[in-house]
């Protein structure tokens, strides 16, 4: 919620409206990508690599034939 109020707060920047804004544009285009990205890697990227290295750990695990800690569902 907060990344979606910042980005539509700094859209007349990044678009270009108003007096002057040679600086002001570029800066506002940044900072939204910067927060599109920032909230796709914390909620999407770096979940789906937890999940993959978990399920790594238990395929070694099941390779060695040890019994991790948590129960394995086939």
């Amino acid at each position: 919620m907060t990344t979606l109020a910042m980005t539509f707060g700094m859209l007349p920047n990044a678009l270009g409206w108003g007096n002057d804004t040679s600086f002001s544009q570029p800066m506002a285009i940044v900072v939204i990508a910067g927060l599109l990205m920032s909230t796709l890697l914390s909620l999407v990227v770096v979940p789906v690599i937890y999940t993959l290295v978990d399920d790594m750990k238990s395929t070694i695990l099941k390779m060695l034939g040890k019994v991790s800690m948590h129960k394995i569902y086939a």
